[in-house]
């Protein structure tokens, strides 16, 4: 029986039932990465020993009465994790030969949770970009279609998931990069609420893995249903046990409700400073309609929802503040230069990242200041609908594009450019005042590419977007495994610089 497209529910239902082992579960999974990643590249640090002892491991205490939630489960790690004894490089050349001593706590709960890990996979240098491609370990490309992105920065754990490499994967998000590779390549994912899930060891090497708290970024569960998202999730929220872990446990409120015509949703498909191609579009419209077709009240217009474009300038100056921190000076210096030749009358997105880039604390902090003041105004929308419906970016997949100038690029959106990072408004819209959001399939863009959709829900009630998107996985139905072998005129591309130009 092929087992890799299962879900995390059924592998753990078909282990407790005797039908399969972890073992056999495990060597399936290698078998199909040894067979199909050449051409993905989504696994760019394998660790099949490990993961063949872990699965006999799991055997033995499934054998002996042991029931953990992953018990026997193959997932992967997004390579910016810390596992001891593997590489933690986040692209960067300088750091190729970085292995860390310590897992992350993620990957720690990952473990004591039952899971079998079959390596790690791609992002982008540093994590900083919606593609996922460096020197040290290439290319990932788009399952769907090998010319194009599978996204960034988790954009390895999107394809993987995709390929049937494991049944789970966990990444991070700071400028949806969870949601952005899900939507690229077909494939659930979940934005926690800020700070439920600890990143400890999710940290740049060579740093030292610290109990921080991150503004912005968050970790957090991948997944090819909206039902294995919540199981994930269950396994990684908590505070870390060295800090707010000491006193506090999580109990997440229950779902606000349980049947699809009892939720209250706002639809949102336009934004003033970047439009929404057709293709997205009609993913929002597909899922609109599930809704309404389903009794649920929808509505297209709120007085209540904050005002999305100073939304967006405050997720870019918040964002673009914190990339540059760790930059050279002299690097930092050109930046200042640059920003004081800008005119004060220009207040487009592109100024307002290069102005963010040289923030004083006090900019900062009445950026911050403004950011309370939307976070209350969701506060008041949430009193009057569950979930917010929108897009994630406003295409589908893009070719790859690997500018090393990224301020140079451009996003086509139904054959008009747009500035590269533009297409980030959307998914700060729930990053910057640190909402959940939940990342589903919602169908294909006429060139068969897949389209999906955020669910943002209120702050720490997580499982009401999770509980919708389970619902209309029901409604409109979910993952649809691509056609591995489509013709590609793009290669793997393993550690050569040629082919990052």
């Amino acid at each position: 029986m092929e087992w890799n497209f299962r879900s995390a529910e059924e592998l753990s239902a078909a282990l407790g039932a005797g039908e399969v082992t972890s073992v056999e579960l495990t060597d399936e999974a290698i078998a199909r990465i040894e067979r199909d990643d050449e051409v993905i590249n989504a696994i760019c640090v394998p660790d099949f020993d490990r993961a063949r002892a872990a699965a006999r491991r799991a055997d033995q205490a499934r054998a002996s009465g042991e029931d953990r939630p992953l018990l026997g489960i193959p997932v992967t790690v997004k390579e910016s994790y810390n596992m001891a004894g593997l590489p933690t490089t986040w692209g960067m050349p300088l750091q190729r030969n970085y292995v860390p001593s310590e897992d992350a706590v993620q990957v720690s709960r990952l473990e004591a949770a039952g899971a079998v890990v079959l390596g790690k996979t791609n992002v982008p240098l540093g994590l900083q970009d919606i593609q996922s491609f460096n020197e040290i370990y290439g290319t990932t490309n788009n399952p769907w279609d090998h010319a194009r992105t599978s996204g960034g920065s988790s954009g390895g754990s999107a394809a993987a998931l995709a390929c049937g490499f494991g049944a789970l994967s966990i990444g991070s998000d700071m400028a949806g990069s969870l949601r952005t590779p899900a939507h690229f390549c077909g494939v659930y994912a979940h934005k926690p609420t800020l700070g439920l899930a600890a990143t400890r060891g999710m940290v740049a090497p060579p740093a030292q893995a610290l109990p921080v708290d991150l503004d912005l970024a968050v970790v957090g569960p991948m997944a090819r249903t909206a039902r294995d998202l919540t199981l994930l999730l269950d396994v990684m929220a908590g505070p870390d046990p060295l800090t707010l872990g000491v006193a506090y446990d999580v109990t997440l409120p229950p779902a606000r409700h349980e049947r699809l015509c009892d939720f209250r949703v706002l639809v949102i498909d336009e934004h003033p400073l970047i439009p929404t191609g057709s293709a997205v579009r009609a993913g929002v419209n597909r899922v609109a309609e599930a809704l309404v077709d389903s009794g649920a009240r929808v509505e297209r217009h709120s007085s209540l929802l904050p005002d999305v474009t100073e939304a967006s300038t405050l997720y870019m100056q918040l964002l673009f503040s914190g990339s540059v921190a760790y930059f050279p000076v002299d690097e930092y210096e050109q930046l200042r230069s640059r920003a004081a030749e800008l005119s004060a009358d220009d207040q487009s997105l592109d100024a307002a990242r290069l102005r963010a880039m040289v923030f004083s604390h006090r900019d900062w902090l009445a950026v911050n200041s403004r950011r309370e003041l939307h976070r209350h105004g969701w506060r008041q929308l949430f009193a009057e609908f569950d979930a917010v419906v929108c897009p994630i970016t406003p295409t589908p997949a893009f070719p790859h594009d690997h500018d090393p100038d990224l301020l140079k690029r451009r996003i086509d959106i139904d054959g008009v450019e747009y500035p590269y990072f533009d297409q980030l408004v959307w998914a700060g819209l729930a990053t910057m005042p640190g909402l959940p959001a939940t990342a589903i399939p919602a169908g294909r863009s006429p060139e068969g590419l897949p389209v999906g959709v955020q669910l943002i829900g209120p702050m720490f009630e997580d499982r009401t977007p999770l509980r919708l998107a389970e619902l209309l996985e029901q409604k409109i139905g979910g993952f649809q495994a691509p056609k591995l072998g489509a013709p590609s005129s793009a290669g793997r591309g393993r550690g050569a610089d040629d082919e990052q130009r």
